[in-house]
């Protein structure tokens, strides 16, 4: 098992304490539908990355053949494991090399193996963990808790990937804000003439905080037909877990009707974020899933034709570089928990 300290990537965009820190926590890097025994790329906060499945067991290890260096990413499975594409060395369950070709005869060394990463699989996605090798204990993987994704009754939907030009902190924020429905989202759900943001409470927790937003913008498709009670307050619940991720639940006007929508914004490096939004609903469960994703995908271009011209490109966590309006109770308390937990100024340069 790997047990050395991470190292920083060799061409890494962060700096060297901040990827540190975002190494120690557990991101989201690909649908569980998308990894079978092939090899699948992915990167995580610039470390490229392969991700398989040999014997019924996970790997994600470093995308990096330790014979020549060839990224594994470009091989191909046979069955027994992922080939790489160079001298047909062959790597399976554990990261282990299991077959050399060229020297069929010859015991092969321990120390030819992958670079292998602490991996799991919850809300039908693959998250990862930098800084632990190989395999974690359950006490060590923290993954945000979903609402309801287990729960009778609830429909589990996992959204395409949606890549975005802009970093993980800017998108996290713009999907806590709630005062941007108005201009953003009216070719979606929002009305464009329903533009005040009335107050709301946000409330500190331990890595992270809640939020309670009550107001009278429906989240029915604005083409549904459907319509709202009159004077009905929607609730809108965040829990945001610093660094990237945060859940919704909405409160839908028919006696416990829900839906809850988890953001992953995974960092691929400091200039690109690879998004991930599992979902999970108790109504409308006769809808095509198809027709789910698309909807969600008009959402997600909305707010990334935001993100990707901020200006600065990064969050500013000075809180006097940018200036503020009262309905930004959530972001003023998003950039203060990541300055809390030791973030510098990566976040604006």
């Amino acid at each position: 098992m790997d047990v050395a300290a991470p190292t920083v990537p060799l061409h890494c965009t962060f700096a060297e304490s901040d990827w540190q820190r975002l190494a120690q926590h557990w991101h989201a890097v690909a649908l569980s539908s998308e990894v079978g025994e092939a090899p699948f790329k992915a990167t995580l906060l610039d470390e490229p990355l392969v991700l398989y499945r040999s014997g019924g067991e996970l790997v994600v290890a470093r995308d990096v053949c330790p014979h020549r260096g060839v990224p594994l990413s470009k091989g191909f499975a046979d069955g027994e494991g992922v080939v790489c594409p160079y001298h047909g060395l062959r790597f399976g369950s554990g990261g282990r090399c299991n077959r050399v070709p060229a020297s069929p005869t010859h015991t092969i060394p321990a120390r030819m193996r992958l670079h292998t990463y602490a991996a799991t699989e919850r809300y039908g996605m693959i998250w990862v963990c930098l800084a632990k090798p190989s395999v974690a204990s359950e006490e060590e993987i923290r993954i945000p808790p979903m609402p309801h994704w287990d729960d009778p009754g609830f429909q589990q939907i996992n959204c395409p990937g949606f890549d975005i030009a802009g970093s993980a902190a800017r998108q996290l924020e713009g999907f806590i804000d709630v005062a941007h429905f108005a201009w953003i989202h009216t070719g979606t759900f929002a009305d464009p003439n329903n533009q005040e943001v009335p107050q709301y409470t946000v409330t500190e927790r331990h890595g992270g905080f809640g939020a309670d937003y009550y107001s009278t913008v429906s989240n029915y498709a604005a083409d549904s037909g459907r319509s709202v009670p009159p004077g009905y307050l929607w609730l809108r619940h965040f829990e945001v877990h610093v660094p990237f991720t945060a859940t919704l639940t909405i409160h839908f006007p028919n006696d416990g009707e829900r839906l809850v929508i988890m953001n992953c914004a995974s960092p691929v490096s400091k200039h690109r974020t690879r998004l991930l939004v599992p979902i999970a609903r108790n109504f409308d469960l006769d809808v095509p899933v198809e027709d789910v994703h698309a909807f969600n995908h008009r959402v997600f271009a909305e707010d990334a034709d935001m993100v990707e011209s901020q200006q600065p490109e990064y969050l500013p966590l000075d809180p006097l570089l940018e200036i503020h309006i009262p309905a930004d109770r959530s972001s003023i308390a998003y950039r203060r928990a990541l300055r809390e937990q030791g973030y510098s100024d990566f976040f604006l340069r």
